[in-house]
């Protein structure tokens, strides 16, 4: 699936994923290839990817949103930083 990371500033992350895994408001939850489309506000967190190479990405963000329409993700959020 395809996945962008924007903050109000820059393009953070943009290519191809098998998994992220998000702070969602009501809880953390996984999206994966197939997920069903969704709408949904994120509380600041981590935010974990893997890419489709198996590359894992950490960071950690603020609140803002993402959407999931045919395997098309975008995290849309207010700041972001690499966790090490």
């Amino acid at each position: 699936m395809e996945l962008v990371v924007l903050t109000p500033e820059k393009e953070v992350f943009s290519g191809k994923v098998s998994s992220v895994r998000v702070p969602g408001a009501v809880g953390r939850f996984e999206v994966k290839n197939g997920h069903a489309p969704i709408v949904a506000s994120l509380k600041a967190g981590p935010v974990h990817i893997t890419t489709e190479a198996g590359e894992t990405l950490n960071y950690n963000v603020k609140r803002g949103f993402i959407e999931v329409i045919n395997n098309e993700v975008a995290l849309l959020i207010q700041g972001i930083s690499e966790l090490h």
